[in-house]
């Protein structure tokens, strides 16, 4: 074994937790620093074991439970104090639900005006009569009729005796 693995033992057999293995106790006796090492941790135990935890003041219980019932009297304070009351609670779950299906179906935006305008597409403007879109249309499916001027000519001679009788 190395000191490596032989530090992960020192700790459990300083303490007296785990008997030493004949291999453990073979390495520590041929090794000075992990012996020196298991010595210290010793030391360092037996000074623990040693120590005695100072005895707290005869009024430490009365001051503390004082001081636990001012803070008990003491108004919450805070922005998560309006919590505490359901009625807010729950007027803040409302409005967070519907705040988030407004915006998640983008209607906010559509409601507000905030979005981009919206510009019809083609395929609406096609079934308009006298969008630009739809001249444009009904020019291409009758371009060869209005190649020929001279039936213009003819159709708006027609409109004129049609109207003057």
């Amino acid at each position: 074994m190395n000191c490596k693995q032989i530090e992960e033992f020192l700790p459990d057999l300083a303490s007296g937790l785990e008997a030493a293995s004949p291999a453990v106790n073979t390495h520590i006796q041929a090794c000075d620093g992990c012996a020196v090492k298991l010595a210290e941790m010793h030391q360092t135990m037996a000074l623990l074991d040693e120590w005695q935890a100072p005895e707290p003041s005869p009024y430490f219980n009365t001051r503390l439970e004082a001081r636990l019932r001012e803070e008990m009297r003491r108004p919450a304070s805070g922005w998560m104090q309006w919590l505490r009351r359901p009625v807010l609670a729950a007027s803040l779950m409302a409005l967070m639900v519907v705040g988030g299906s407004l915006i998640g179906k983008n209607t906010f935006l559509k409601l507000t005006g905030w979005g981009t305008p919206t510009v019809p597409t083609v395929e609406a403007q096609k079934m308009e009569p006298g969008t630009p879109v739809g001249d444009l249309q009904a020019l291409d499916k009758n371009h060869e009729l209005y190649a020929d001027f001279d039936v213009l000519d003819e159709l708006q001679v027609q409109s004129e005796v049609r109207a003057n009788p």
